[in-house]
């Protein structure tokens, strides 16, 4: 089966990063295809840019339609989850989703760590109806920039925050795209599982796509078709009009 790893943000070093978790997570007959959109924010912090970028996104899975099993959101705000789940004629999972899913299989309650400010991620873990499963969600002072340029430095940081967490949470998701694999490197030296979640939705999409089942045919989450639009690309008008 083949993944499309589909980083919504256009740093091409994210991408790579996630790519590279998403195959060692892998099973041996899943290829992994990765995607960058070919516009948009540089990287997702702002409600702005993930709004900017979900156009970016959707314009890059509909050149991948049919051609994938599965995607992986590769952005922790899982930008335009719910607009690609429907879009896409194949399994959509978002990094978050996946990661916050799998924490609840592991024990009672999770936290979410992440870069920065938390509000956001605080409504997301709301849309996805697990608020009362999550004790906490915290950022340390650094952006995904800085975990690129100084990976261990951002680590430290990380670590010493998820040490502190581990008193309330069973299970701690780390919530960025620049944060693939770090997990790795953390786990020894940390009380409570460390999730990533490139790494979880591969494994879940994996499962999903075994189990064979049908894309809905009606409701909110059918494909789109008829639909008229003016400046978008070939392959997402295309999609819009059920082409």
């Amino acid at each position: 089966m083949r993944i499309l790893i589909a980083n919504a943000n256009t740093t091409a070093a994210i991408t790579d990063a996630c790519a590279t978790v998403a195959r060692q997570a892998a099973a041996p007959t899943t290829i992994i295809i990765a995607g960058t959109p070919t516009f948009g924010p540089a990287v997702i912090s702002t409600r702005v840019e993930n709004a900017i970028a979900s156009h970016a996104l959707l314009s890059m899975l509909a050149e991948h339609a049919g051609r994938v099993e599965a995607v992986v959101l590769a952005v922790s705000h899982d930008t335009a989850l719910e607009a690609a789940r429907q879009l896409m004629p194949c399994p959509v999972l978002g990094m978050t989703e996946a990661g916050c899913l799998t924490a609840c299989m592991v024990g009672g309650r999770f936290g979410i760590l992440t870069l920065g400010q938390v509000a956001a991620y605080e409504d997301l873990v709301a849309r996805h109806g697990l608020s009362a499963r999550c004790a906490t969600v915290r950022g340390v002072a650094a952006t995904p920039l800085d975990a690129l340029r100084d990976p261990d430095g951002v680590a430290a940081m990380v670590l010493a925050e998820a040490r502190t967490m581990a008193e309330r949470c069973d299970a701690i998701v780390l919530a960025g795209a620049a944060l693939a694999g770090m997990d790795r490197h953390l786990q020894d030296d940390c009380p409570v599982p460390l999730l990533d979640g490139i790494a979880c939705a591969v494994k879940m999409l994996e499962g999903l796509v075994g189990l064979g089942l049908p894309k809905p045919r009606a409701g909110s989450y059918a494909a789109p078709s008829g639909r008229a639009s003016m400046g978008l690309s070939p392959a997402l008008d295309a999609m819009l009009r059920g082409g």
